[in-house]
């Protein structure tokens, strides 16, 4: 997402007005829900599992992580919704913001059927993603197989380039720095690598532009995930996954209750419904591709880069409580000397 998308997007979610279904208890729970497919999973497999068996109708705001925690401040105490969606760095920022209940996981029936370490005290993981290096098989029948390869030929000339906007993003652009020397705290020999190959880079794009992008054949190789992979696969485009050999990188999708929220038994359903192993089974079927958390699905045939939720555990991670407070600095320097 650019600037100006950006702001655009920003101010269009300040406009929206307040769910109704966020103030009374009255069979219905309001979710904040990432736009896309997302939504279009939630829409057409959770909302009508959640209706026949809690009773209880969803309703949908489609956010960005972004969008979601300004509004919720924005909303000063009266929540705008039941449940946010969120990625790791936003989560950080939330719970640092105070913007959660309590998550009381004696409360979700289906919380012995998540690994250890799934829930914990503000929500719960509500699927996995993984990020690696998508390419083009036909155009690169030997693929990359490190970070820094990007960097040079035959990759960069067809490189997709996207920036910090995006959690995918920004750890991939981590571990490109720290391929040449940097740190998950210190991205610049990122950005002076990054200047000595940027007129041959093939496209810089936003984050939601580079399927697209990808599957016009303006660039074969791109940092992304395994769910963007596993959508354009379906679509019939030549895609593959190489995992870097510092690994791939892992990190969780998760559901928390909104501080205020007067639909709490509600949301509680709706989270229950949606970790229970029939959504979880569905979820991760063609066309959304969504990693499970749930232990009783089966990874079998999935086209996941894993064959158990444990392997999980020795993926590349990160910490972002040390990446919030640089990521704004990076977003913007990124914006001024690439994207411009």
């Amino acid at each position: 997402m650019n600037r100006r998308d950006f702001i655009q997007f920003g101010s269009a979610a300040a406009a929206c007005g307040l769910a109704p279904g966020a103030f009374a208890n009255d069979g219905t729970v309001t979710t904040a829900i990432y736009p896309g497919s997302w939504e279009e999973a939630y829409r057409s497999i959770v909302a009508p599992a959640l209706k026949r068996d809690a009773g209880v109708e969803l309703r949908m705001q489609s956010l960005w992580a972004v969008d979601q925690i300004a509004k919720a401040r924005a909303a000063r105490g009266r929540a705008p919704f039941d449940t946010f969606i969120l990625d790791p760095g936003p989560r950080v920022t939330a719970i640092e913001s105070g913007l959660f209940e309590k998550f009381d996981a004696s409360r979700l029936k289906n919380a012995s059927k998540l690994p250890p370490g799934m829930i914990d005290a503000h929500g719960v993981n509500v699927a996995g993603q993984f990020v690696g290096i998508a390419y083009n098989p036909k155009k690169f029948p030997k693929p990359p197989t490190s970070w820094k390869e990007l960097f040079a030929e035959p990759y960069v000339s067809r490189l997709g380039l996207t920036g910090f906007q995006t959690t995918f993003g920004t750890v991939s652009i981590i571990e490109i720095a720290k391929a040449f020397g940097g740190s998950e705290t210190d991205v610049e020999p990122f950005f002076t690598e990054l200047k000595k190959v940027l007129p041959k880079v093939a496209v810089i794009g936003n984050s939601a532009s580079m399927p697209s992008l990808f599957q016009q054949g303006q660039c074969d190789i791109m940092y992304t995930n395994t769910q963007t992979v596993g959508t354009l696969k379906a679509k019939g485009v030549d895609i593959e996954m190489a995992v870097p050999s510092s690994g791939l990188i892992a990190f969780f999708t998760t559901f928390h209750i909104a501080k205020g929220s007067k639909n709490v038994d509600n949301a509680y359903k709706f989270i229950d419904t949606a970790i229970s192993t029939p959504m979880q089974q569905q979820l991760m079927a063609s066309p959304y591709f969504m990693a499970p958390v749930n232990s009783e699905v089966s990874l079998a045939n999935a086209g996941l880069p894993l064959r158990s939720l444990d392997e999980m555990k020795n993926m590349v991670q990160h910490d972002w409580t040390k990446i919030n407070p640089l990521r704004a600095g990076w977003i913007e320097r990124f914006n001024r000397e690439v994207a411009r």
